[in-house]
């Protein structure tokens, strides 16, 4: 692609980089979930791969609004971090150990979507593109979601059970 020379060409960007990402994500949450031991960690990761497909049928709709084709370009930091995740799996032994290292890859996940979704929501303000503002406002509020579910799983039981775990 070429580069960007306008607030809306900036927003195009990371709106197809968040469409790779969302769609990356959608296919690594089914596999976080076969690894959690901890129903309410599955349901949880369950929960947000649903949302996460309502995410690329959002972006989708914003593409549409700002008459661009939906398409993406390769999420390098969504790829990392996926990556990253899959590593520190290999390396857990143990249940509880194992549910720990899943909740922070995926509020590492979060936290990128969070920091992307809000940049881009703020653009779509600054362009005057209300109706796509409003709908990646939507996907920001459920993204902020997860992340306090997770925080809550981990503070609440996870940790406390991965402390625990015996060598």
């Amino acid at each position: 692609m070429a580069k960007a020379k306008t607030l809306k060409d900036l927003c195009l960007q990371e709106l197809e980089d968040l469409y790779d990402a969302e769609k990356r994500i959608v296919k690594a949450l089914p596999k976080m979930a076969d690894a959690a031991s901890g129903a309410d960690l599955r349901r949880a990761l369950e929960h947000h791969l649903e949302q996460t497909k309502g995410h690329v049928q959002r972006l989708e709709h914003v593409f549409h609004n700002i008459a661009e084709k939906p398409k993406g370009k390769t999420c390098e930091g969504i790829k990392g971090i996926l990556e990253e995740g899959e590593d520190t799996l290999g390396e857990v032994d143990g249940d509880a150990v194992r549910d720990a290292a899943i909740i922070a890859a995926a509020q590492r996940v979060e936290h990128y979507e969070m920091a992307v979704y809000g940049s881009v929501r703020s653009w779509m303000n600054q362009l005057g593109e209300t109706s796509s503002e409003a709908l990646l406002q939507q996907t920001l509020e459920e993204e902020k979601e997860a992340d306090k579910t997770l925080t809550t799983i981990a503070t609440g039981s996870a940790n406390v059970r991965a402390q625990a775990a015996r060598p």
